[in-house]
């Protein structure tokens, strides 16, 4: 029996599979049995013991009877409820797998909480899927049984990983049924081992000879006992091998005569197929079937498009009710058996050459009327109709499919295999497409010039024509928002996103509701863009618009992008706190779907990665640093280019390499036009590396072509002017900035330090105070720790009056520590007091640290000491790592406290 008891309407559910198509009922319908059926009792008493062990499996070759076995032993049972999924639609797909058994779940009113999630990538599953999965079913006070059907069809290590978890931790709650053809990658020895397992195998399955007089006699067959032992021994009891005999026997006038000189044959199955069940049927059932056969499922419709006839409906329900390897699948959907499909594709090769194409030329175009974009565009590649197959992704308006994730595999894998012909609109779109999908910009707008060349109107249309051509012309508009963002354009972005918006009033409203992605890449462009180009407001309601939209598979890329760079936004203008937030947002929110990161990948891991730097946080900075570039993104726009730069660029200063810092700042990001935001922060963190290295003169060069309408930049050159030994030029800086109220922690903090050592230095410890409280109290929220390291030695002394060191109590020092600072045994909050230096630094190195503290650069010291430049970075490294420092203040600093100098 199947269904569920009370509890209301069955939770929401998606209505379509990852690649968007409806989910197919038939593959949750109990398939129904023959009239020809034999129940066999010795085979449902065993699988009656199904309801007291975790798994049963059902093992057996094709046409062994598995799944009728099981079927008809599910009708007939009665207790527990039963859910039916046949899962040839998962092969080595875990997304598709879970998808559909979610949806069999839910179908049929088995509670399921959202949070359990939908996958959305057919690829693709999220790890906390299936352990959510397991606790709903464990919580069940009834068992629940759920048969998988076609188990064989699954391949991936991966599903059978994540079933036996779900199987393994969902306790009494869940009772599995697989019906397979091959041993399962699950660990059955572990089943076996400990009793927990029901299995009915290949040699059970076999009928036995009064079995298969039986069988016989419900075809019509009256044999004496001697032909059914010879039958059985032939064919080893092989249901349908029993089943074929008995039907091609049944037509001859002699059918004892016949099943012996079958035997006596030795012919096989294919030639039996051919020769007894294919060549028996009418001249029209021969044609169909032969059709059909590259078909993996199909209505009467499809077929009659196929044979250019009307008979389909009648010879497919003839064949299916004559069991002739016809399976009716339920709402007038049927398929052949696949050995049956195999043969007689190969015979259509060899009887009809030329034919197979042009059959799947009218599948095609079937299929592309009924609505079955997929297939259609399967069968469209599979024909070599090139022209055809771009114009349906583009008519339907699926060009955002190379880019959303949910088929985009799919998609590129398809058209990898066009050749550069066709030419025409569509193939350009498509070509234009697949080459911005991979960044490549040059490529990609070639193609994209020739489409808009193509899509210039050239006299009268048809209505139809206009729809098309709209279409195409929307599609172009969103490639070339996407080539506006690659190229770093923002006028050129926002021009495709007004010529998008009035071409969606000339495309169908159905088309525009298949396809949602559609507005959120484009919006996502134009904010990518917008960020670029420094106007954060402008961007931020682009990107808040996608990134607030209702979530659904078909937007989750989209969305995932627009938080990565509203997080981005939140950390450049100093707001850990929203941009942890955002990025996190961003990781869930492809995590969610199962999906993977194409779009955005690596942007959000880079906000994580400067935030766990904004907070002292090292080692977890590389890590996600790391982490961010081994995902690097597909789409490599200038936002991330930049990005990766300046987070990099501050790591790699942060733990004093100041070489790698330069590297990292000067690295080229091609662009149309400038962008302040990414100039100023690389040019802040180049100049503190140039002023680590001795040279203050280039360091103050570099801040002093800051653009003045960026805060966090002018903060970060005014700290830069000040060491520098430019207090006054720092102060006018900190005036112009004023950063209160317009930016975050991470900068404000920064400028009120900045004028607590102007304060200290000037000797007035009133104001210094007044600003060192302040300072931490603003950081103290966001767990900011990095400015004052980079403080450091001067503010130590002030931590340990009691009112500072309360407020640095517990996230900057620890309550333990009872010194901090020169003098007092410590030198960094947060930290233990470093010991004096392991080794004695050597007499030549003494030599660079005296000329160190004079502020020269390592130029002049080289030619002082008359040396090469390279042997005083060697000494500079040695020098830092036996002060434990990373920076040429610091290490000035420490040597004094070490009375070194």
């Amino acid at each position: 029996m199947t269904g569920f008891e009370g509890g209301g309407p069955p939770p929401a559910h998606p209505a379509a599979d990852p690649h968007g198509d409806p989910f197919l009922r038939t593959r949750f319908s109990v398939p129904a049995c023959p009239v020809t059926f034999l129940r066999r009792e010795r085979l449902t008493r065993h699988l009656d013991q199904a309801g007291n062990t975790p798994l049963t499996m059902v093992n057996g070759a094709a046409g062994a009877g598995k799944t009728l076995l099981v079927a008809d032993w599910v009708r007939h049972r009665e207790g527990m409820p039963v859910v039916w999924l046949t899962t040839d639609i998962a092969g080595d797909a875990p997304g598709m797998f879970w998808a559909y058994l979610l949806h069999a779940l839910r179908a049929a009113g088995v509670p399921l909480g959202a949070e359990v999630g939908v996958p959305a990538d057919a690829q693709r599953v999220s790890p906390a899927l299936p352990a959510r999965l397991a606790a709903a079913f464990s919580a069940r006070e009834q068992p629940l049984m759920v048969v998988l059907d076609e188990f064989d069809r699954v391949t991936s290590p991966e599903i059978a990983e994540q079933l036996e978890f779900v199987l393994h931790h969902a306790g009494p709650g869940l009772r599995l049924v697989l019906v397979t053809r091959s041993e399962p990658l699950l660990p059955l020895y572990r089943y076996r081992a400990g009793g927990e397992l029901t299995e009915i195998r290949d040699a059970e399955l076999a009928f036995t000879p009064p079995e298969a007089a039986e069988l016989m006699a419900r075809h019509g067959l009256r044999l004496p006992p001697a032909a059914v032992r010879a039958l059985v021994e032939r064919t080893r009891g092989w249901a349908a091998g029993l089943r074929l005999c008995a039907l091609a026997a049944a037509q001859s006038p002699d059918p004892e005569m016949y099943l012996k000189n079958f035997e006596a044959d030795r012919s096989t199955i294919a030639d039996f197929l051919l020769a007894e069940v294919l060549k028996r049927q009418d001249p029209e059932t021969q044609d169909l079937l032969l059709r059909v056969s590259l078909l993996d499922r199909f209505g009467p419709g499809l077929a009659d498009a196929l044979t250019r006839r009307t008979d389909g409906a009648a010879i497919l329900a003839r064949l299916s009710r004559d069991n002739a390897f016809v399976e009716h699948l339920g709402h007038g959907m049927y398929r052949l058996h696949p050995l049956f499909a195999e043969i007689l594709r190969a015979h259509l090769r060899m009887r009809r050459p030329g034919l197979e194409p042009r059959l799947h030329r009218r599948a095609a175009r079937a299929l592309r009327r009924s609505g079955s974009l997929a297939e259609a565009l399967g069968h469209g590649a599979a024909a070599g109709d090139w022209e055809f197959t771009a114009e349906a992704l583009v008519d339907d308006l699926a060009i955002g499919q190379f880019f959303t994730g949910l088929r985009s595999d799919a998609v590129t894998g398809l058209f990898s295999r066009m050749g550069q012909e066709p030419r025409g609109p569509a193939p350009e779109l498509v070509r234009a497409a697949r080459d911005l999908s991979r960044s490549e910009l040059d490529s990609g707008l070639t193609h994209l010039r020739r489409a808009e060349h193509a899509l210039q109107p050239r006299g009268s249309s048809t209505e139809d024509d206009d729809d098309t051509a709209a279409a195409a012309r929307l599609s172009c508009a969103l490639l070339e928002a996407l080539a506006a963002r690659l190229a770093g354009s923002p006028a050129k972005a926002e021009t495709a996103a007004e010529r998008a918006g009035r071409l969606r009033r000339q495309v169908p409203g159905r088309k525009l509701a298949r396809h949602p992605e559609l507005d959120a890449l484009l919006l996502t462009h134009l904010g990518s863009a917008q960020l670029w180009a420094g106007r954060f407001e402008e961007a931020r309601a682009a990107l808040s618009e996608v990134a607030g939209s209702g979530a659904q598979a078909a937007t989750a890329l989209p969305r995932e992008d627009s938080l990565s760079r509203l997080a981005l936004m939140d950390y450049l203008d100093g707001r850990l706190g929203g941009a942890e937030r955002k990025a996190r947002e961003a990781l869930a929110e492809t995590e969610r779907f199962g999906l993977p990161q194409p779009a955005g990948a690596g942007v959000e891991r880079l906000v994580l990665a400067a935030v766990a730097l904004e907070r002292d946080e090292l080692g977890q900075a590389q890590s996600l640093l790391d982490a961010a570039v081994v995902s690097r993104p597909a789409l490599r726009d200038p936002v991330t280019e930049a990005g990766r730069a300046i987070v990099s660029a501050r790591l790699h200063l942060a733990q004093g390499d100041a070489e790698g810092a330069l590297k990292a700042a000067d690295c080229e990001i091609p662009a149309a036009v400038p962008s302040p935001w990414a100039y100023g922060q690389r040019a802040v963190v180049a100049a503190a590396a140039h002023l680590a290295e001795g040279r203050a003169h280039t360091a103050v060069e570099l801040v002093q072509r800051l653009p003045e309408d960026q805060p966090a930049c002018v903060v970060g050159a005014a700290g830069i002017e000040f060491d520098a030994g430019r207090p006054g030029a720092a102060a006018q800086l900190l005036d112009r900035a004023r950063p209160a109220g317009r930016t975050g922690p991470a900068v404000t903090v920064r400028a009120a330090l900045t004028r607590a050592r102007a304060a200290d230095r000037a000797g007035d410890l009133t104001t210094t105070t007044r600003l060192l409280a302040r300072a931490l109290r603003e950081a103290r929220g966001e767990r900011l720790r990095r400015p004052f390291v980079e403080a450091e030695p001067w503010i130590g002394p002030h931590l340990r009056s009691p009112e500072l060191r309360r407020l640095a109590e517990g996230w900057l020092i620890d309550r333990t520590d009872r010194h901090t600072g020169p003098g007092g045994g410590g030198t960094r909050p947060g930290h233990r007091p470093p010991p004096r230096p392991v080794e004695k630094l050597s007499g030549r190195e003494r030599d660079v640290l005296r000329r160190l503290a004079l502020m020269m650069s390592t130029e002049e010291i080289a030619a002082d000491l008359y040396v090469s430049v390279n042997t005083v970075k060697t000494h500079l490294k040695s020098i830092y790592r036996k002060l434990q420092v990373g920076r040429r203040g610091e290490a000035v600093r420490r040597a004094r406290e070490l009375k070194l100098l």
